[in-house]
């Protein structure tokens, strides 16, 4: 009797150790695969990198994209969707700025206004700030500038510029902090 008691222990405590060995495995396991499920390593199925589906400045910088019509967005993240623009120099050109944010025109308006080289932001900015559609009337600086836009609203504009490298910005009071690109005459 007493060895049969001491078998059912032994088989006992066996069992609690494979049980609690298959428990720490399976948890290792489910935690391996929910880490993995979650970040995959930045890549799809397929193994190619994942695509960031958030609105990202991106840059163009072959000058073969040179365009005389170009296509520009703005958000109530702060960015345009573009940093750099390669324009073709001396020939006129069409810019469409589309607001593609929801926040209110009054908090959260945006504008395209290009910039001759060597301009002030900041001083420019501040004197945006008091000046009707955030436009300062009459300065030197501005080469062109859409009107301010409130959410889904565009504006479109033309210009010509000579070869050479503009500042652009969106006027609203702060927001030249992040929304600054590179307009490229080429």
């Amino acid at each position: 009797m007493y060895l049969v008691g001491y078998y059912t222990l032994i088989s006992c405590k066996i069992f609690k150790i494979n049980q609690m060995k298959k428990i720490f495995i399976v948890t290792v396991m489910a935690s391996s695969m929910f880490i993995t499920a979650c970040n995959n390593g930045g890549k799809t199925s397929e193994g190619s990198q994942e695509k960031d589906t958030t609105t990202q400045p991106t840059t163009t910088t072959q000058p073969s994209n040179a365009s005389t019509a170009v296509e520009l967005t703005a958000n109530d993240q702060l960015k345009f969707d573009k940093i750099e623009l390669h324009v073709k120099a001396n020939e006129k050109v069409t810019l469409t700025l589309k607001n593609v944010g929801t926040m209110p025109k009054e908090s959260m308006g945006h504008n395209f206004v290009l910039l001759k080289d060597g301009t002030d932001l900041a001083a420019f900015s501040k004197e945006a700030i008091s000046a009707p559609d955030h436009i300062p009337a009459n300065d030197a600086a501005i080469i062109a500038h859409t009107k301010l836009l409130g959410p889904g609203e565009s504006d479109t504009i033309e210009f010509t510029v000579p070869a050479g490298s503009y500042t652009y910005i969106c006027s609203f009071p702060g927001h030249y902090l992040s929304m600054t690109g590179v307009l490229i005459a080429e």
